[in-house]
């Protein structure tokens, strides 16, 4: 019989770099690991405790939308950075951000809706959409769109066939690009009827600027948070979602479909998430990836890097490698076989300029982002002097 059509979705390349990275660690390789967006530290030491405090008490199911507690938390949080005002019945705790993307995507559109996505862009997005039956329309955002997407480049879209949404991620993955014509989009979409789905998974992770939330500026648009980026809490696999009004029920109800209620120990743990002690020790883990941006960014020509995108937040540089001759799935297997350096290739991410790119993190620390810089730069003199 075979898995359904809808299930033909893509791998994550960068999954099978870990994979081999891990294969080489193991057998005794001195492995760098700069493929993957995950931040060094972990959870705050306030939210630590708070889990083994969680594990003794009752971890029965929650509300689907979340501990009230905990909801009125994050609603504190959007006070406290955005002075804006977030209603805790609007508010769903997920699985992770993945699970909002898909309370939100199956609330928001139905199978056959148009919805734009900047490219290059997270390729979940894509294979999310496409599995539920969307039509996904790529709107090119490239060096001349300082890579992120624009209010020209969606009326274009628009323009050659009505668009029924957008997903929108400021700061972006794989660019740490920030949309700065938020504003002006969420007021075009709000005008069309264009349904704007915002990820704003990375806020707290900025180099510098103003936090601008859509939750405080755009009543129809969900928007989507997460305690993995900023908090460090990956594993623990919890995230929100904003819901506007004309879709709290629905996006709720489905959720509650899908998985019930998020995990309920991370959900009572997150609270501490809140606390300055948390607030404190996550800053201090933004001011290090800033000093590891800017060793990174000093080095672009030496790592043989024609240019990259602007690294405005998140942890990511997104960088052009054309100038080696080869392509990123290509350049990714020799880096990694010859230097023991992991990178993402940009195939991932951008369907038709991504063989030109790669995707560095420097979420390890300056340590691991210093020696890697050494590998690269040697490899691409080397490879320079015999070409």
């Amino acid at each position: 019989m075979g898995p359904s059509r809808r299930s033909a979705v893509p791998s994550f390349s960068v999954m099978d770099v870990l994979a081999r990275a891990e294969a080489m660690r193991a057998d005794g390789a001195s492995v760098l690991t700069l493929c993957v967006g995950e931040p060094g530290g972990g959870a705050p030491a306030p939210v630590r405790r708070a889990g083994v405090a969680a594990l003794a008490g009752d971890v029965g199911y929650t509300q689907t939308r979340g501990l009230p507690a905990l909801r009125e938390a994050i609603a504190g949080h959007y006070a406290r950075w955005y002075d804006a005002v977030v209603d805790p019945e609007r508010l769903l705790v997920t699985t992770g951000a993945s699970g909002a993307v898909l309370a939100a995507v199956l609330a928001a559109f139905d199978a056959g809706a148009r919805v734009a996505l900047p490219s290059p862009g997270y390729p979940a997005y894509r294979n999310v959409l496409t599995a539920l039956g969307c039509e996904v329309v790529d709107v090119h955002a490239g060096p001349l769109e300082r890579f992120a997407l624009t209010l020209s480049g969606l009326q274009s879209a628009h323009a050659q066939r009505r668009l029924d949404g957008v997903v929108l991620a400021s700061p972006s993955n794989p660019t740490g690009t920030i949309t700065t014509d938020l504003a002006e989009i969420l007021a075009w979409c709000e005008a069309e009827g264009v349904r704007c789905l915002s990820d704003e998974i990375y806020h707290g992770i900025i180099y510098g600027g103003v936090r601008v939330s859509t939750a405080a500026a755009d009543p129809v648009a969900p928007t989507i948070g997460s305690f993995s980026k900023y908090w460090g809490m990956t594993g623990w696999r919890l995230g929100w979602l904003v819901m506007p009004a004309d879709l709290a029920d629905a996006a709720a109800d489905i959720a509650g479909n899908l998985a019930l209620c998020a995990p309920v120990p991370a959900q009572h743990a997150a609270l501490a998430a809140f606390e300055p002690e948390s607030y404190a020790e996550c800053d201090a883990r933004v001011a290090a990836l800033a000093g590891s941006r800017e060793h990174l960014l000093g080095r672009v020509a030496e790592l043989g890097f024609t240019r990259v995108a602007p690294v405005d937040g998140a942890f990511y540089v997104w960088a052009d490698i054309s100038s080696s001759g080869l392509d990123s799935p290509d350049y990714c297997d020799r880096l990694l076989a010859e230097t023991g350096v992991a990178l993402a290739p940009g195939t991932d991410f951008d369907t038709r300029d991504g063989g030109d790119w790669v995707r560095l993190s420097f979420s390890p620390g300056i340590d691991v982002v210093s020696q890697a810089c050494d590998r690269i730069a040697d490899w691409s003199e080397r490879r320079r002097a015999t070409r």
